[in-house]
């Protein structure tokens, strides 16, 4: 693997709306830059540098005022380009990483001191080629107070997953709502399935994120402007408004192939959450709650 891919729009349009004052991107990624921060060998993409300084960038020119920055997986537990980042966010910016599950108390609490607030374990075969469930769930119960553990997973393993999942003992996050078919609708089978997961626990939350990416035209969605996630995950916001949150997925890991417009991605905002009052849950009180409660 020498070909380096990239992913992202590099002019992308400027929405039509308009975040509010304090709006959190709450999921988004650094490549790099490699020559200072190395991918991992396990790598399964090899993406073009998109730096912190690309990414605030795009945050101040999307309307937004802080990121959460999420530990790519061409970065293996290597979490220095995240902490890098977060450390040139001037405050703006925290994390949440991916780390060995042999990592020690005093290296958790290293990560703390950086701006990481959670971990993440990715169940997604192309990305990952071992996701050892009962040393993943050692280490969630010793992370740091305060910290939550993100779940990447496609929806045909949701049940299979669960018991894993039931016996995590912090905050759950679940990233793109577990890859549901939004083709299937609101009341798809996916759909009603994590509904049903998330009925089971008080404590768990997901990202209504990635359109591009759910609603592809080479996954058999709609394209731009992905009509069918809007109607699959608006009723999902309505209807679970205070464990929701939101972010642009930036720089869209694997898309090389349907490279999407941020502006776009952040015009579907008003479509998932209508009202002002559940923009601000989703765009800042939530996030805030998960990743600056001490600011709150």
């Amino acid at each position: 693997m020498s070909d380096r891919i990239v992913c992202w729009n590099s002019a992308p349009s400027k929405p039509s709306f308009v975040p509010p004052e304090g709006a959190v991107d709450a999921h988004c990624h650094v490549f790099g830059p490699m020559a200072e921060f190395p991918f991992s060998p396990k790598a399964k993409y090899l993406p073009e540098d998109a730096s912190p300084e690309t990414l605030f960038a795009l945050r101040d020119h999307l309307g937004f005022s802080r990121n959460v920055v999420v530990q790519a997986s061409c970065h293996g537990t290597d979490n220095a380009a995240t902490l890098n980042a977060i450390a040139k966010s001037n405050g703006k910016a925290r994390g949440v990483a991916v780390v060995d599950p042999d990592i020690s108390d005093a290296e958790l609490l290293a990560l703390h001191e950086g701006g990481i607030r959670g971990i993440r374990f990715n169940f997604l075969k192309r990305l990952v080629d071992n996701a050892p469930k009962d040393k993943f769930l050692e280490v969630a119960k010793r992370l740091p107070e305060g910290w939550h553990v993100v779940i990447y997973f496609e929806a045909n393993i949701l049940e299979e997953l669960r018991p894993f999942m039931d016996a995590i003992p912090v905050p759950l996050v679940i990233d793109h709502m577990g890859r549901p078919d939004v083709t299937q609708g609101p009341d798809g089978a996916d759909m009603k399935a994590f509904r049903a997961f998330l009925d089971s626990c008080e404590d768990i939350w997901f990202k209504a994120t990635c359109p591009e990416r759910l609603d592809a035209l080479k996954e058999g969605g709609m394209g731009d402007p992905w009509d069918n996630f809007a109607a699959a995950v608006a009723p999902l916001v309505a209807d679970y408004p205070d464990r929701v949150i939101w972010g642009t997925d930036w720089p869209h890991p694997n898309m090389q192939d349907e490279i999407a417009d941020d502006g776009h991605i952040v015009d579907m905002i008003p479509r998932l959450a209508p009202t002002a009052e559940l923009q601000t849950k989703l765009l800042i009180t939530n996030p805030m709650r998960l990743y600056w409660p001490e600011e709150l």
